[in-house]
């Protein structure tokens, strides 16, 4: 029998290398990397998180939404105090105007607020009102109901029922009780354009428009003071409530004021304001045009 051959490998050569040492270097480099590299702690990512928040939050504010809280019973029972809604401030960045029977909230316009007592927030509350978290305590803000816009006509008489454009207005969300506006009759009068007159819906417990003809804003908020319309009852959670536009505001007709105002006509619909010269112009050259046309027309076919 042959000896074994001295130096002789079992299994492999020097230098040559198995597949599983390759996969076992690379788990160790893996391995090794990570403890190189560890994770950042939750505790370390929370203050950017909290950034993002407060900022993603003061953009909601600024552009989407806004929560504000209920100061008075100037809305029962459709808004309670201390109430918070949340009032849609992206449509008015798109030219949208407030339309009648929307609940809006705007800017003191002349005012009204004079005298009112408003609460001093904490510190809390004031950082938390600035980023949308919490309502603003110190702005001078009121929410009303909307009850005629630029170019209607409204009134209502001792005894009767809100009128605009000539349409008795239902209204079952004023407080149980109270009457349309025996407190405080008024018109009728013409709503300027960019203008538009509220009303709360506890009439007798309301200082809305007809409290305040006397002002520089003769009663009329700006559509520029308004900072949004309330969409929902947010809290408590009780009272959750979307906040619809009443079918009363969708009778038919009632859009027929405002359309001639649009069209420089007055109340009559006949007196031309505005842009009326130019809309009866229109109006009259249609006919001289056609006359003249035929004419034309008619002589071609004599020849």
């Amino acid at each position: 029998m042959g000896d074994v051959a001295v130096g002789a490998r079992s299994g492999r050569d020097e230098g040559e290398e198995r597949p599983d040492d390759a996969v076992e270097r690379e788990t160790g480099a893996e391995d090794g990397g990570a403890a190189a590299q560890p994770q950042r702690s939750f505790w370390k990512e929370l203050p950017l998180l909290i950034g993002i928040a407060l900022l993603l939050a003061l953009l909601i504010k600024t552009f989407l939404v806004q929560a504000f809280s209920i100061p008075s019973d100037s809305m029962q029972n459709t808004l309670q105090r201390g109430d918070r809604v949340l009032v849609d401030k992206l449509t008015p960045w798109f030219g949208s105007e407030p339309e009648r029977g929307e609940v809006v909230v705007f800017h003191d316009p002349a005012s009204w607020l004079a005298g009112e007592p408003t609460p001093e927030p904490n510190f809390v509350q004031t950082i938390l009102s600035k980023i949308g978290l919490m309502p603003s305590a110190d702005e001078k803000d009121l929410i009303k109901r909307t009850i005629a816009v630029g170019g209607d006509t409204v009134e209502c008489k001792k005894g009767g029922p809100v009128v605009v454009n000539g349409k008795a207005l239902d209204e079952p969300y004023i407080y149980p009780g109270n009457t349309a506006c025996d407190d405080a009759p008024f018109g009728p009068i013409t709503v300027p354009k960019g203008k538009i007159w509220v009303m709360g819906d506890h009439r007798q417990n309301s200082q809305d428009s007809r409290y305040h003809m006397q002002d520089s804003t003769q009663g009329f908020v700006p559509v520029d003071k308004v900072v949004g319309r309330a969409v929902v009852v947010a809290w408590p959670l009780t009272r959750w409530a979307t906040l619809p536009v009443p079918d009363t505001f969708d009778q038919p007709g009632i859009n027929h004021q405002a359309a001639a105002t649009a069209l420089g006509l007055g109340a009559s619909g006949l007196a031309p304001v505005g842009l009326g010269p130019a809309a009866l112009g229109l109006t009259g050259a249609v006919p001289v045009v056609m006359w003249r046309r035929r004419r034309l027309t008619n002589g071609r076919t004599a020849r």
